[in-house]
């Protein structure tokens, strides 16, 4: 059976530091772990039990192998996810601080020559929802086109789209003009948008949170949610605002909360027979990010992305 949910973007290897509170410099001890914030996102709602597809390009090496194994084990749908033979697995170098924050190296390989001539459209009839998650997409190659034609194919099929611009300062450096211009073309497009504080404040121009989100609103997208860490998130629907509680949990690795808060607002979304209705339901919306936010909260409390993600059981035994 074809995917309800899909994502699209990088699926990569991240190498992360086991000497805590140590920089890329002087870090020795890295454990590979499976990672990429699309593919993030969709082992998360998988995990939680929903269908899903990941779309994307690794190497035809032992790394890309290893993902490929790892969504198949997560109970993704990998059909739609292509080998390189002349690039290889994009891979990110990770350290963690005490408090969990992240600093991040990328050698960018495959992921950005996924091309849309190549997708499979037939697979994707039954999609109710795509999540576009953007951290190295945007930078440029085969797969910004592709994103964007995907993109327009999922609007003009009514389906729901969702983005995360996923800023990453070590990716854009001081592109950050460049960052703001592509994320806009996407929020023009998209039905339900997850920004950080940061994000939220780049996009925008706005050092004020509320007036950020207001400018994000006059870009398109019709829902904003903007995630605060352990203050929990900021919900906006049609300017209406709340900020949803998070649950206090010690944070070891914070890599991939926030794709987990995605998925676990995309698996709850295509729960809902119509999900581009149920997003505007404001009390709705807000149960729906209560849910995410112990989603992402569950996965602070474990090392690695993916391997993090929790299930429907856990979240709900909360």
């Amino acid at each position: 059976m074809n995917p309800k949910i899909v994502c699209i973007g990088e699926l990569l290897i991240d190498f992360i530091c086991k000497d805590i509170d140590s920089d890329l410099i002087d870090g020795e001890k890295f454990e590979k772990k499976a990672g990429g914030a699309p593919a993030n996102v969709c082992a998360a709602a998988a995990k939680l039990g929903q269908k899903v597809g990941f779309i994307g390009k690794v190497g035809y090496d032992s790394f890309g192998k290893f993902l490929e194994r790892t969504l198949i084990e997560t109970g993704v749908d990998t059909r739609m996810l292509y080998f390189d033979r002349e690039e290889p697995t994009t891979l990110a170098f990770v350290s963690l601080r005490k408090d969990g924050e992240r600093d991040f190296i990328f050698n960018r390989g495959a992921d950005e020559n996924l091309s849309f001539k190549e997708l499979d459209l037939d697979k994707l009839e039954e999609v109710k929802i795509f999540h576009f998650g953007s951290a190295t997409a945007l930078l440029g190659g085969n797969l910004k086109k592709t994103y964007y034609e995907l993109m327009k194919y999922a609007k003009s099929k009514g389906a729901f789209v969702s983005f995360d611009p996923n800023w990453r300062g070590a990716l854009f450096g001081e592109r950050k003009e460049e960052f703001r211009a592509e994320s806009i073309k996407c929020l023009a497009q998209a039905d339900f948008t997850k920004v950080s504080d940061e994000e939220a404040r780049i996009i925008s121009g706005k050092e004020n949170l509320e007036e950020a989100v207001d400018e994000i609103h006059k870009y398109g997208t019709r829902s904003v949610v903007v995630t605060l860490g352990k203050e929990g998130t900021l919900l906006s629907i049609d300017g209406e605002k709340v900020v949803v509680e998070s649950i206090g949990v010690k944070s070891v690795d914070s890599t991939g909360a926030g794709d987990a808060f995605i998925g676990g607002v995309l698996y709850k979304l295509s729960m809902e027979e119509n999900p581009n209705k149920a997003i505007c339901d404001f009390e709705k919306t807000r149960e729906i990010v209560s849910f995410a936010n112990k989603v992402g909260a569950i996965t602070c409390t474990k090392f690695g992305a993916i391997a993090a993600l929790p299930t429907l059981e856990e979240v709900e035994g909360i």
